[in-house]
């Protein structure tokens, strides 16, 4: 039976809910997962159902607790992660009025033009450190007075996915710097909401959720909480931080000029700063970070180990063979190059109607070629977005790495040339995210401190550069560039004739 407190972490992702206990030494006791849908009513919608997160977190919590034996009482406190740039529309009767219109939505890109006039899209990006884009809520609150105005009107406040969770186990409606800066709504600096754009937008602060650090205690869970979750009434819950914040300090990036990168379905490329980056070509963003006093300047790539997937099954080539073969392909790709704009492109372009491509190839361009040639493509897009982040935040001197791309040993080896730095793999994988969520709660609580986030994040493997190969990719990345630039006029035309079609 245990006897040492416990923090449980709730990672509220996309796919589903992954709950971890954590011991007072930062050790990993259990996880537990349950799963939900996701809905795409019309091309461009994406929506969840709130009451399909919180049955999760009860069903994962009641799981995790049966499986590790650890004692409810001693559960010194509950904290999230969760997926972010969301819109829940909550009732006055605490319920919600309808689906959730997730991240990955865009349907709000009339409302996020109307955002962009209204309040200035260099004033936006100044105060709130992004672009406007119809990914953050505000554009989707405003769709949703738009075209669903009865639904608006009854509307108390809009939460994000994790702040929804939180409210179901304490009856609190609560934000932190982290979600709320995934708004477009709040000012980074001032961590409050932005009256200026509330009242361009004709947005109620009112029906905003209150704002909090992400190690601070908002409530504690409810008896009708503990019935449905198996937790201790009265447990403290801490408001914890976006899945973008929470990977930070997953990855022990606390500290100014630590970065990391995570390669999944998507990439990004993350440094922790004392204050928001604002690039003069704004190829990056910069969320809050988890820390109370601490940013995350960083760029977003759509397809990384999404390009990685289509064209192993395009190539129609066993995944392990298929590495094997491109490892012995020399870098450069003998000058393929592969723009990998599959999904349109985020940093540092910004173009939705980016397109990917295989450039050079020739009679003698095999399948290992062109495997080759799209890991480089992903590195050298990130390469880019490292290019950005150097340019205005001092100190970076390695990366480290997380997410399924960092199991791949050609993938570390192409990265670190292309970045030209040291990359460190970490133990903490796929638990770098619930982790940071860990942190938050421990934090809150007294149980943890934040350097204990980087001493946790314990690197088991460095991959140094090859000076050989980081010469090429020097070379290349110019060329990569470029044929961005070369192609992008041809990108509208091509949507109209997909228009067309």
């Amino acid at each position: 039976m245990a006897t040492s407190p416990f923090i449980l972490a709730h990672d509220l992702g996309t796919t589903g809910n992954k709950a971890s206990l954590f011991d007072a030494q930062g050790s990993l006791v259990g996880s537990a997962f349950a799963g939900y849908p996701t809905a795409y009513p019309q091309p461009n919608w994406a929506e969840q159902e709130p009451d399909d997160w919180w049955r999760a977190v009860c069903q994962a919590t009641r799981q995790l607790l049966a499986q590790s034996g650890v004692v409810p009482g001693e559960i010194a406190a509950v904290s999230f992660s969760g997926q972010m740039m969301g819109c829940v529309a909550l009732g006055r009767d605490g319920n919600p009025l309808r689906s959730c219109i997730i991240w990955a939505d865009q349907r709000a890109q009339p409302q996020a033009g109307y955002l962009a006039q209204v309040c200035g899209a260099a004033e936006v990006y100044r105060r709130t450190g992004h672009r406007v884009s119809p990914a953050y809520s505000a554009p989707k609150i405003l769709w949703l007075r738009d075209r669903q105005p009865d639904l608006f009107a009854a509307a108390a406040c809009f939460l994000q996915p994790k702040d929804y969770a939180v409210y179901r186990l304490t009856g609190t409606l609560a934000t932190d710097y982290s979600d709320a800066s995934g708004t477009l709504l709040f000012d980074l600096e001032g961590h409050r909401w932005h009256r200026p754009f509330l009242d361009a937008l004709g947005l109620d602060e009112e029906r905003l959720p209150r704002l909090y650090a992400s190690d601070a205690v908002v409530g504690r869970v409810t008896t009708g909480a503990a019935a449905a979750t198996g937790l201790a009434a009265g447990t403290p819950v801490v408001i914890g931080g976006g899945d973008g914040a929470c990977a930070s300090a997953g990855a022990g990036v606390i500290e100014p000029g630590a970065a990391y990168c995570s390669v999944g379905s998507s990439a990004w490329v993350s440094v922790s700063s004392l204050a928001p980056v604002l690039d003069p070509q704004e190829r990056s963003f910069t969320f809050h970070h988890l820390h109370p006093q601490r940013y995350s300047p960083m760029g977003t790539m759509q397809a990384a180990g999404g390009a990685r997937d289509w064209a192993w099954r395009l190539l129609q080539t066993p995944g392990q063979e298929l590495d094997a073969a491109a490892a012995e392909v020399a870098p450069g790709a003998g000058g393929v190059l592969f723009l990998p704009y599959l999904l349109g492109e985020r940093s540092p372009h910004w173009d939705p109607l980016a397109r990917a491509a295989w450039l050079g190839m020739a009679m003698p361009t095999d399948r290992p070629t062109l495997a080759r040639a799209v890991l480089e493509g992903v590195a050298l897009n990130l390469r880019l977005i490292l290019d950005g982040l150097r340019a205005q935040v001092a100190g970076i001197r390695a990366i480290r790495l997380i997410g399924g791309g960092s199991q791949s040993q050609l993938w570390r080896q192409i990265l670190a040339g292309c970045f030209g730095l040291p990359v460190h793999t970490l133990a903490l994988q796929s638990e770098a995210t619930v982790w940071g969520a860990a942190v938050a709660g421990g934090v809150a609580v007294g149980l943890y401190d934040w350097q204990m986030a980087a001493a946790q994040a314990r690197i088991v493997e460095t991959t140094h550069p090859d000076p050989a190969h980081a010469a090429v990719y020097d070379e290349l990345v110019t060329v990569f560039a470029d044929a961005y630039t070369a192609l992008a006029p041809l990108y509208a035309r091509l949507a109209q004739i997909r228009g067309q079609t």
